[in-house]
Order: C-alpha cells, then sequence, then structure tokens
C-alpha cells in the first residue's frame, strides 16, 4: 500500500493499517548505518528486525552471508519473498519469537557485524557477546524524542568501544527489555 513511499526519506509502515507499528527506517538512516559498519565481502552478518528485507538486501550485497532475524510472520514471508525475488541467496530470513530476536542468534556466530534495524532502550550484552573481537554492532539507542545511533565495536574478551554516529528516532523492536523506570 505504501510502495510508492518506499524511496522517500521517510519511514514507511511495513503493516497496512498501523502507522504506529513496524517500519522500514529511512533511506538516509539506513545507508548511514551501513556506511558505519564498513560490511567486507568475507564477513558474516546478522540482523535483528527483517521488516521488508531492504536493510537484508543491502547487507547481502556487501558480505558473505547474512541472517535476519523477524518475529512477525507477515514480514518474515514478506522479506523472505523480496530477497529471493532479487536473487539474495546469502541471506536467510529465521522467523523467532520476539524475546529470541533479542538475544540474537549465537548458534549462528560469532559475527563480524549486527544491526538492529529499529530502535531499543539499550544494547543487550548477550548481543554484544556474539560479535568476532573487532565486530561491529550498530543500533538505534534511547528514548523519545532524541534517540542516538550508535556503533559498538568488540575490542577484547568483555570490552567493547562505543561511538555515537547521530541523533535520530526509530520505531522499537519488538523484545527488547524497557528499563525500569522511578515512579511515586
Amino acid at each position: 500500500a505504501h510502495r510508492a513511499l518506499a524511496f522517500m526519506d521517510t519511514q514507511v509502515p511495513l503493516i497496512a493499517g498501523q502507522a504506529q507499528g513496524p517500519a522500514m527506517l529511512e533511506p538516509k538512516v539506513e545507508a548511514r548505518l551501513l556506511q558505519a559498519l564498513q560490511v567486507q565481502r568475507h564477513e558474516q552478518v546478522l540482523e535483528v528486525g527483517s521488516g521488508s528485507g531492504f536493510m537484508a538486501a543491502l547487507l547481502g550485497h556487501r558480505a558473505l552471508n547474512v541472517t535476519t532475524l523477524e518475529c512477525r510472520p507477515e514480514l518474515a514471508r514478506t522479506a523472505r519473498a523480496n530477497l529471493q525475488r532479487n536473487g539474495l541467496v546469502n541471506v536467510n530470513v529465521v522467523d523467532v519469537s520476539a524475546a529470541e530476536g533479542a538475544q540474537g542468534r549465537a548458534q549462528d556466530g560469532p559475527f563480524d557485524a549486527i544491526v538492529l534495524s529499529g530502535s531499543v532502550p539499550e544494547v543487550p550484552r548477550a548481543l554484544l557477546e556474539q560479535l568476532k573481537k573487532g565486530g561491529r554492532l550498530v543500533a538505534i539507542v534511547g528514548d523519545e524524542p532524541v534517540m542516538r545511533a550508535r556503533l559498538f565495536t568488540r575490542t577484547g574478551d568483555a570490552s567493547w568501544a562505543q561511538t555515537d554516529l547521530f541523533d535520530t528516532v526509530a520505531p522499537r523492536l519488538d523484545g527488547f527489555t524497557e528499563p525500569t523506570r522511578f515512579h511515586f
């Protein structure tokens, strides 16, 4: 229903009638995240949040293999169909529960790069631990009204460096635990 908007610099809803549901990130945001990752042809990549399969396709053109996780069956089917129609045989769409997606895919790792295609309150340690030494993870972290795109790089067995890339806002990925808030 929103195909005509796909290349406009706006978030495109992925499920008809759900304006507040999952959405494709703006093309400029996806491009900047992809650029920050610096994916190489020999690398194994994990994406959390397949959506339409667009980011997975971009990653598939740069990486050796891509595993992309999706917790909404209708979006997983759409992503699979889009990737197949475009001849991307090195991208595997995996149906998972929301909680499983937030934990990544350790059995397929470790990964050279991980992309979270949506926002999270904070990046779970379980995902960071799935990076190879020197591996990179990009995520949009924080709460509205301003979130930050952030690059994490594994520097050692239990250490990561992080760099803030730019400010943006993105829909939440399902399954990521929100931190407790102080209430009176």
